[in-house]
């Protein structure tokens, strides 16, 4: 008689362990079910927005995808493929802002731009880096990341770290190396 309660335990532990492994991976489906992943809550393909200020048009955005996360705790509007900007000033002149991925904090009037970033003026001025902010409220640019600056008059200049107005009148540089133009050079 003992043998065979040996033997109906060790048959019945092979159907009883199957089952409760099965209950955990029910109960894990259940919980992946539940769980609420990060999602958009609005999505747009092939964007082409137009800002204005008085009747005249102070931007134009132009991205091939818009996640919109305006319904979480920090929200913040993603563009994953990048994003092409036109800003105008006062007198109509353009500056354009190009990166291969942005994000705009909502709240705070910052966007996040990375990858490839290039800025340019009319005036033939360009910036690269790999990260750069802008302020929106004061429309001022601004990186940690390394950069190259290039004017058509004075020549260019490579560092780590800079700060500007959106036309480039202002320009502030931390640590910089730099070739200047003969024209340019000044007796000091």
């Amino acid at each position: 008689m003992n043998h065979k309660l040996k033997i109906k335990m060790v048959l019945l532990s092979f159907f009883i362990i199957p089952f409760f492994w099965s209950c955990e991976s029910n109960f894990k489906d259940v919980q992946k079910f539940y769980f609420s992943e990060f999602m958009p809550t609005g999505e747009a393909d092939t964007i082409n927005l137009k800002y204005t200020d008085s009747g005249k048009i102070t931007a134009i955005l132009m991205s091939p995808r818009m996640l919109d996360y305006s319904g979480v705790k920090f929200p913040f509007t993603e563009f994953p493929k990048g994003i092409d900007l036109t800003l105008y000033d006062k007198n109509a002149k353009r500056t354009f802002v190009k990166s291969d991925y942005a994000v705009s904090f909502k709240g705070t009037d910052i966007i996040d731009l990375r990858g490839n970033v290039r800025i340019s003026s009319e005036n033939g001025q360009q910036l690269t880096t790999e990260q750069l902010y802008f302020d929106q409220k004061n429309e001022w640019f601004f990186t940690e990341k390394n950069f190259k600056f290039t004017d058509p008059k004075s020549g260019s200049t490579t560092g780590e770290g800079i700060d500007f107005n959106k036309d480039f009148t202002r320009v502030n540089f931390q640590k910089v190396k730099g070739l200047l133009n003969e024209s340019a050079k000044t007796k000091i």
